[in-house]
């Protein structure tokens, strides 16, 4: 911290007359001091030619030397302690992060530099404990640590530690280390120093000295009985402390709640010899007039004897500090050991203070049951807290470990009968609580509780007093039971009967059957439409997996809620297909039995009417409308059979039920239902076998008359027996056939199985030579199966290859998503299709729009070809479902002008419609500029794109033609200086006169020289711009009438009158309905302010302004003279001529070679500091980033 020191004429004439008054006569300005008399040194601190006798040097020896509070140091991290050595970059990496928050937490400042042998220099500089501790710091983290173990005797270890850790904390921040010493328990001598190499030799060495210092000490180990520790110690340790005085020795004496019997003494090795004897004097003393005393005291009385704190006990231990008394826990004792003398008086007033408790104090122990003790502690010990203050009585609940129901309560006669009362009644209370068990289904439990119990915690909140109980998750109850007070239970049940009805209300579900290739549109684009469908009618929507072969989209929520969402979805469907939807009329009573067993009969409707979905009504509705909803065709066709089943059911209702295997079932049912349709023509009954989805696999169900079904059965029956009559037969085919069947991990084996009953086929080993085939079944299965392999034998014999060329590119759209058009023709068809490799070495054609040009001609090559093998009519068959799948292309003439509107932005408008109607639409390259636009499809959707390309086109017109209207402009000429007026404080005004009249208003560019700049145009609507034109006009009036005025206001008076952030001058011109203007900060005219508006608001607001400007000038008149009178005084004498300086002789400068210093140069004579000028400010106040 430096000092200056300034010396004006006066002080320096005084120091002067001051050092050599014999010399100075006269006048004292005709003397010139010499450079030492005028700058004396600094006097040299026990300079070695100094004497008592000489003259003190001309500073005084008064003047101490002054402390800095600011120290610096610096040192230096080599190279290879470096813990960051990425230099390239210094300044920004690692090292500069610990820096500043090292700086942060200290509050010390920290320079780093790199120095020429890529070490570490660092000067930091503050306050000696911010210094020490950012050196502390920087070292564990910049510098790499090293550790290293030094062995003194275990009993030194406290004298490195120091008392309360001083010593050692003064240690680690004095060498930067990191010391550990082990615990008192740990029997190991070692200290461990953590640090730099420097740090720990320091370290090292200092633990070394301390322990050498110690090793001239002596140590001696006293084991006395525990009785005569305070005889040794004394009243209140004065007689340890004389000893300890005296002998010059340190006495340790245990305190008597640490079980030890042994009094360590150290010291110098006479001092402790010396105390040691003066100990065993004390003892030898004592032991032989000691005495030991039992007092009988109830056990529950011995906390109140020794008194709140010890106070009781303490008293007398102080009366008779040689006594020492001890109590036994449990047991109805008290030991007093001492003097024989002290002893009886310690007794007598023990048995005194007993005799008092008993008379004051009394006990009482209550049985309450276990199970009600928690309660009675309450929450965080409440209630019992409460009856203790309370009552003054100390209440004993015994542990949940103990088993035990036995409750003490002592104190006061009184209070511990009233606490007592009011524990039974607690008890009495908690033994007449209701408990109540509320069904709630299980599912709803969580939604109660809520997430992490917040939901519940409110119910807890509003009653307090009841305890809410839910099943455990694992035992699958639906049981919550409520606790409390008989009217806090009942309050409690019917709010969470209230929560659970509005649950289960918010709960109702019902599905809703879409056919699959509609749920993508239900869903919509990025799931617009099901959101919306969710936000709008407050529903929960769950649609089955794309991978899923369910159909049903399941809705959850209110009713009401559900079934509008149910009939938005179905509107959907309704639009996008030829869907028809006819209700028909059938009792209510007859409902369940046309359902069947877990919707089996319904079911059977629904697939064999191609997928139609049938809705009945919900039971106890009364309804007897029935809805089936589906293509026209079958619609009617399974109305038709729900009619028949319903009419058969009022006339003769018969069910019966046969059992057999699930791999009957597909033999049964024959292939493509040929079989069951036998039957079912033969017999009129209706057979209806098990979904995948029923538990009852193996059981059949058979409708109808009684003699039709009891046929029906029969036939089943018969058929059943003959399947379970298991044969081995064989039959004989041509080797290079049985590929055909074991290929594709025997597919066509497994489809045999499926199809017969799950008949086995057994192919010999492949290189067996053998043409025998084993089949192992059911007869007639065996049988109908050889009968299939035959067919497909002669399908393989007869089997030709048709070729199809059909350009690549059309390939993965004949495909279908994951090949399920080409699998469908396949089975359809009995044929195999094998597609080409593909070719991308080959340069495709241009492209645009995303798609090939339709109009390249089409060579087919060898990529194009696709093979279909099988029979030669089921080949054609499928070659002409093949060619069914190419895409068409057709022209559809459409503008060249509206291409780019259909296109859209980034193509978005041609992607939605190729998307919607499955279409490829190409456009022509602009160039070309053609009014034709080619749509390439399948036949059956390039009617629908035709129909919505042409009236997207109309829209497009329509909206030609309307923005041809909105495209009408009139221009105006309006002066320049009116503009700003126009346009409005941040285009207020503007904005409003186009939004009033939907019109589109530009204004001249003001950096644009070639546009005229007094011009405005107006463009939209005819008869919109001409309004907008009359506004503009009307407002150009106004402003004609408007004049300027300028007024001069004082400019200390602007700040006041525009108010914080403009606010007063906007309410004034708001008020006067006129535009005020003040001058720029470094304007010529710094007082003059413009005022704009009609004449006489102009004059008012002028008025306005002088009246507020002479008011605010009588403010700054008085705080200028109230500056005026608190500045200080000028130390400078005005009145005087200027400053001679200051004349010395012999300075330094006058020596040959050497310069006088330049007065006026900075370097010469640097400057402390320099003050930073005010920078201006507008009367606005600062500007606002």
């Amino acid at each position: 911290m430096s000092s200056v020191a300034v010396l004006t004429p006066e002080s320096f004439a005084e120091h002067r007359s001051g050092l050599k008054d014999q010399e100075i006569t006269g006048n004292d300005e005709a003397y010139i001091p010499t450079y030492l008399e005028a700058f004396p040194p600094l006097p040299e601190k026990g300079a070695p030619g100094e004497k008592a006798g000489e003259p003190a040097s001309a500073w005084g020896s008064k003047i101490r030397p002054i402390k800095a509070s600011v120290i610096t140091q610096v040192f230096h991290v080599p190279l290879e302690e470096r813990r960051y050595k990425d230099n390239s970059q210094f300044g920004e990496g690692e090292e500069a992060k610990v820096c500043l928050d090292i700086m942060q937490r200290t509050g010390a400042h920290i320079e780093l530099s790199l120095a020429k042998d890529q070490g570490l220099s660092i000067m930091v500089t503050g306050k000696l404990d911010s210094v020490m501790k950012a050196r502390k710091e920087i070292v564990a983290r910049l510098q790499t640590q090293a550790s290293a173990t030094v062995a003194i005797p275990k009993e030194h270890h406290r004298f490195v530690i120091g008392k309360n850790g001083e010593k050692l904390q003064e240690l680690e921040l004095k060498t930067a280390t990191k010391i550990a010493i082990p615990r008192p328990d740990d029997p190991s001598a070692n200290i461990r120093i953590t640090g730099t190499k420097e740090g720990i030799e320091k370290a090292r060495h200092e633990i070394l000295l301390i322990s050498a210092e110690q090793d001239k000490r002596a140590v001696e180990r006293l084991s006395l009985e525990k009785a005569f520790h305070p005889f040794i110690a004394g009243a209140h340790n004065r007689l340890v402390q004389e000893l300890s005085q005296e002998t010059g020795a340190r006495i340790s004496i245990p305190p008597p709640s640490l079980p030890k019997d042994e009094i360590v003494i150290t010291g110098e090795k006479e001092a402790v010899a010396l105390a040691l004897s003066r100990i065993r004097a004390i003892y030898d003393d004592k032991a032989k007039s000691v005495m030991v005393v039992e007092v009988t005291a109830p056990a529950w009385l011995h906390r109140f004897i020794i008194g709140k704190k010890g106070q009781n006990i303490g008293r007398i231990t102080q009366q008779l500090p040689r006594v020492h008394i001890e109590f036994t826990d449990g047991e109805e004792r008290i030991s007093l050991e001492g003097p024989t003398e002290e002893v009886e008086q310690a007794q007598a007033q023990i048995q005194e203070i007993i005799k008092d408790l008993l008379v004051r104090m009394d006990y009482t122990e209550v049985i309450i049951d276990q199970r009600f003790h928690r309660h009675l502690i309450g929450k965080n010990g409440a209630n019992i807290n409460r009856i203790k203050e309370q009552y003054k009585v100390s209440v004993r609940i015994p542990q949940d470990s103990e088993r035990s129901g036995l409750v003490r309560i002592e104190g006061d006669p009184k209070g511990v009968q009233l606490a007592r009362r009011e524990l039974i009644e607690m008890v009495q209370r908690m033994e007449n609580e209701r408990t109540k068990d509320l069904i709630v289904e299980q599912k709803f439990h969580r939604t109660i509780i809520g997430q992490k119990g917040e939901k519940i915690k409110e119910v807890r909140d509003k009653f307090p007093e009841v305890i809410i109980n839910f099943p455990d998750p694992a035992q699958k109850s639906d049981i919550v039971q409520l606790r409390g007070p008989k009217n806090e239970v009942e309050k409690c049940a019917k709010f969470l009967q209230k929560i659970i009805a509005d649950l289960i209300e918010n709960s109702f579900s019902l599905s809703v059957p879409i056919f699959k290739q509609f749920h993508k549109n239900i869903i919509g684009k990025g799931g617009t439409n099901i959101k919306k469908i969710r936000e709008e009618t407050n529903t929960k929507i769950d649609l089955p997996t794309e991978n899923s072969n369910s159909e049903m989209i399941v809705i959850t929520g209110k009713k009401s809620n559900c079934e509008a969402a149910r009939e938005r979805i179905l509107a959907i469907q309704r639009e996008l297909a030829n869907i028809k939807e006819t209700e028909v009329a059938i009792p209510a009573k007859l409902h369940n039995s046309l359902i069947g067993s877990k919707g089996c009969l319904v079911r059977s409707i629904m697939e064999d009417c191609g997928g139609v979905h049938i809705h009945f009504p919900s039971e106890g509705s009364g309804s007897d409308k029935v809805t089936i909803r589906g293509p026209a065709g079958e619609v009617e066709k399974a109305k038709k059979q729900l009619l028949q089943l319903a009419e058969e059911k009022q006339v003769n209702n018969f069910t019966a039920e046969l059992q057999a295997k699930p791999e009957y079932h597909k033999f049964l049912i024959g292939r493509g239902g040929a079989n069951i349709r036998r039957v079912r023509d033969r017999t009129g009954a209706r057979i209806i076998f098990p979904s995948p989805d029923d538990t009852e696999q193996e059981l059949i169900t058979i409708v109808g008359k009684e003699e039709a079904v009891r046929q029906a059965q029969k036939e089943l029956e018969s058929l059943v027996k003959n399947l379970d009559d298991v044969v081995e037969d064989s039959m004989v085919v041509d080797v290079r056939h049985h590929r055909h069947f074991v290929c594709r991990r025997g597919q066509v084996l497994r489809e045999l199985a499926e199809e017969y009953g799950g008949v086995a086929v057994s192919f010999p080993r492949t290189g067996a030579n053998s043409q025998r085939v084993t089949l192992k079944g059911a007869k007639d299965c065996v049988e109908a199966a050889k009968k299939r392999i035959q067919e497909v034998i002669e399908d393989l014999e007869s089997q030709v290859s048709v070729e199809v060329a059909i350009p690549q590119r059309y390939h993965r759209a004949i495909m279908g998503p994951k090949g399920c058009r080409i699998q469908h023709i396949t089975r359809e068809h009995e044929v195999q299709i094998k597609f080409p490799e593909r070719e991308d070495s080959q340069e495709a054609p241009p492209q645009e729009n995303g798609e090939v040009s339709p109009e390249a001609e089409f060579v087919p090559r060898k990529c194009d070809i696709i093979t279909i093998a099988g029979r030669a009519e089921k080949c054609e068959l499928a070659k002409a479902a093949l060619l069914a799948l190419v895409p068409i292309t057709e022209d559809v003439e459409v503008s060249y002008e509206l291409h780019r509107y259909i296109i859209g932005q980034k193509g978005s408008g041609i992607r939605k419609m190729m998307e919607e109607y499955e279409v490829n639409i190409w456009v022509p390259q602009p160039e070309k500029q053609l009014d034709v636009i080619k749509v390439t499809g399948l036949v059956a959707n390039m009617e629908r794109a035709k129909q919505g390309l042409l009236e997207r086109v109309k829209e497009l017109q329509a909206e030609q033609e309307d923005r041809a209207l909105r495209s009408f402009k009139v221009t105006m000429s309006v002066d320049p200086k009116f503009h700003p007026k126009i346009i409005g404080r941040k285009g207020a005004v503007i904005s409003q006169i186009r939004k009033d009249h939907d019109v589109s208003i530009q204004f001249p560019d003001k950096g644009d020289e070639q546009q005229v700049c007094d011009l405005i145009v107006i463009s939209g609507y005819e008869r919109n711009v001409e309004e907008a034109r009359q506004a503009i006009q009307q407002l150009v009036a106004e402003l004609q009438e408007m004049v300027s005025q300028d007024v001069h206001l004082d400019p200390r008076t602007h700040a006041r009158i525009i108010g914080a952030r403009g606010k007063a001058i906007r309410k004034l011109m708001e008020e006067f309905k006129v535009d005020i203007r003040f001058p720029q900060p470094g304007s010529g005219e710094p007082d003059k302010v413009t005022v704009t508006g009609l004449p006489e608001t102009v004059d008012n607001a002028i008025d306005h302004l002088l009246n507020l400007e002479e008011e605010y000038m009588l403010s700054v008149t008085e705080t200028e003279t109230l500056a005026a009178y608190m500045k200080p005084p000028s130390r400078d004498d005005s009145s005087g001529g200027p400053a001679k300086g200051f004349v010395v002789r012999d300075a330094p400068w006058n020596a040959a070679g050497n310069k006088a210093p330049d007065m006026s140069s900075a370097e010469d004579f640097p400057t402390f500091g320099t003050g930073v000028a005010p920078k201006q400010t507008s009367a606005w106040g600062p500007k606002k980033f």
